[in-house]
């Protein structure tokens, strides 16, 4: 995932000491209820799509702009479904991130399910039955996404 320019601008000045980023994540789902995800290309995992605000962008305006960066689908944000401080993160040059995620439903409203960035190996469509390995975040965030009210997350629960 390439660096954003302000936040390489801020670890000029706070070089690798631990950061407090926003971070949002969607959870796409088609007319056919499947599923959007991207094998990450810096750890060829599946994973849901996501990606970090641009200084003064809405939360709700950059997961529509990610998931098209990084799938050229279109979607819409339909709610929020989930707010939660993720772990800190030490990356192999040694920068540290705890990020602020805001989860969001989605819906797909066009374009075809394509590597469109240089952030994926493959996108595809999964059913929510047979979706391939995922971080236990991921799957959680998706049954999140499938309820009609969001429930808290519990850290201590394995899932």
């Amino acid at each position: 995932m390439a660096t954003p320019e302000f936040i390489r601008a801020v670890r000029a000045f706070a070089g690798h000491q631990l950061l407090l980023l926003p971070g949002v994540t969607a959870v796409v789902f088609d007319d056919e209820g499947r599923v959007l995800l991207g094998r990450r290309s810096d750890t060829g995992r599946w994973s849901l799509i996501g990606g970090i605000p641009e200084p003064g962008e809405q939360p709700a305006a950059c997961v529509v702009r990610e998931v098209y960066e990084e799938t050229a689908v279109r979607c819409v944000a339909d709610r929020v479904v989930l707010v939660q401080a993720l772990d800190p993160v030490t990356y192999p040059n040694r920068d540290q991130c705890q990020y602020m995620d805001i989860t969001f439903r989605c819906r797909a409203v066009g374009g075809e399910a394509r590597v469109n960035d240089d952030e994926s190996l493959e996108v595809g469509w999964f059913a929510v039955d047979a979706l391939p390995e995922l971080h236990r975040f991921g799957r959680f965030r998706i049954k999140q996404a499938l309820l009609e009210a969001p429930t808290w997350f519990d850290p201590t629960n394995p899932l």
